[in-house]
C-alpha cells in the first residue's frame, strides 16, 4: 500500500518517490536545480539533532535540506 505524506515525516533510511511541492515559483525552480523533481526517488541518510536539516541522497547526489523546506515536499513511501 502506498502512503503520501510529507518528507519532513520521513525517517532516516526511508526512501520515497517525489509527488509535490507546496512552494511559491521561485524556490520550486530552485528545488528543481538542485535536483529534487517530481517523480525523483530519494532516500534520507540522516537527520540533524534539534530539528536540524535533512541530508538526502538523490542519485548519487546528497544535499541538505531544512526541516521547514522539507515539510512542503510530499512524498509517496
Amino acid at each position: 500500500m502506498k502512503i503520501i505524506q510529507r518528507l519532513s515525516e520521513m525517517q532516516v533510511g526511508q526512501t520515497a518517490t517525489i509527488q509535490a511541492f507546496h512552494v511559491d515559483t521561485a524556490f520550486k525552480y530552485r528545488l528543481n536545480g538542485l535536483g529534487l523533481r517530481v517523480g525523483k526517488k530519494l532516500e534520507v541518510i540522516r537527520h540533524a539533532p534539534f530539528d536540524g536539516p535533512y541530508q538526502l541522497r538523490i542519485g548519487s547526489t546528497e544535499l541538505m535540506l531544512r526541516k521547514r523546506d522539507a515539510h512542503m515536499i510530499e512524498v509517496l513511501m
